[in-house]
């Protein structure tokens, strides 16, 4: 059962168009979907998720306030979104690369 759908574009729409804008940046994902949501599941636990209004995909942690902190872009610009994921992403990348040559 799915829940009633209430965004500006369907969630799993929108995460279709976000795959591909993001395989242009050689970013591959799966794509997953139900209960009103849909979900890009990237290698190396990035996921960004949609409700038809906004991307949603976790970027931090604050400490003092004991909750994730999270970006977002319009759901309606998938390309842009995608563009500002695969910045994130690159840095993401970059941060686990150096923290496994510190660890060797």
């Amino acid at each position: 059962m799915n829940a009633p759908f209430v965004g500006d574009v369907e969630p799993v729409d929108a995460v279709q168009e976000l795959r591909a804008a993001l395989a242009e940046h050689r970013i591959a994902g799966d794509v997953h979907y139900g209960y009103g949501l849909a979900l890009v599941s990237v290698r190396g636990g990035l996921t960004i998720w949609c409700d038809g209004q906004h991307f949603r995909w976790r970027v931090g942690w604050n400490q003092k306030r004991r909750r994730a902190v999270y970006n977002w872009h319009p759901a309606l610009e998938p390309a842009r979104a995608a563009r500002r994921i695969a910045l994130y992403y690159a840095g993401l990348r970059k941060q686990r690369a150096h923290r496994t040559e510190e660890a060797s």
